[in-house]
């Protein structure tokens, strides 16, 4: 969605080890905001981020305006279930909808062969592959470990938002949620290591849309502990909302 960070420029490079041709598109999706979020905030730097992608070696980029991909008249959308249940759809219940039908959109008018996302948005990676294997898109898609800051903070374009002393905090997310991973992994119970990692995002001045564990492939409830699984957290930091997530 454009403000391109390390983050965005790691996806290029992972892609440029998978294809000979590498496309990027850049869209911020009004479809996947609610009315009382920051569309028209969102950060926004066009020039920059084609100087970010041409250093990068970029071959092409696809920058469409709103009326190219939601023409008047426009009257599909494509509803997800499965891995979009719960976590962010329980606060955002608009947005994988919006992410689902502009990603296939997408997909359909780039024509990638291998279709790269970042793990940090962990649900979102989850709900593409499974809308690509539902829908039977010739395309794979691959996801990109996070890419962090030196103190653990995972990079996204809204950290902009956040005052000095917010990204001084901001990196207890990234800790709470390794802790409760690490905790699990040693056999702690996971309510346990999970009420341990609210209280020091409490502590450390957020406030939690939710902490959980889930299986790392359905991100249904785990069952057995010997699941694959992941910690996913969304918690404010003031008026900045971070979403982070770790592999138990």
């Amino acid at each position: 969605m454009g403000a391109l960070h390390e983050g965005h420029l790691t996806l290029v490079r992972a892609a440029r080890l998978q294809a000979t041709r590498v496309a990027v598109s850049i869209f911020v999706n009004p479809a996947q905001f609610a009315p009382s979020e920051d569309f028209a905030a969102y950060p926004r730097d066009e020039a920059a981020d084609l100087e970010k992608l041409a250093e990068v070696g970029v071959d092409v980029v696809f920058v469409p305006g709103v009326e190219e991909i939601y023409p008047p008249g426009f009257a599909t959308a494509i509803t997800v279930g499965g891995p979009a249940e719960d976590l962010e759809s329980v606060s955002r219940p608009h947005f994988f909808g919006g992410v689902a039908t502009v990603v296939a959109k997408l997909l359909t008018v780039v024509g990638p062969d291998v279709a790269l996302f970042g793990e940090k948005d962990y649900q979102q990676l989850l709900v593409v592959k499974r809308m690509a294997t539902d829908l039977g898109l010739p395309v794979e898609i691959v996801g990109v470990p996070t890419v962090r800051d030196g103190d653990g903070l995972a990079q996204s374009s809204r950290n902009a938002y956040l005052s000095r002393v917010e990204r001084q905090a901001a990196p207890v997310l990234y800790a709470a949620i390794s802790e409760a991973a690490q905790a699990i992994r040693e056999g702690t119970p996971a309510e346990k290591a999970i009420g341990e990692a609210r209280s020091k995002l409490v502590m450390g001045g957020f406030k939690i849309d939710y902490v959980k564990v889930r299986n790392a492939e359905t991100l249904k409830d785990v069952k057995d502990p010997g699941e694959p699984m992941r910690v996913l957290a969304a918690a404010w930091l003031g008026k900045t909302r971070l979403i982070d997530n770790v592999a138990v």
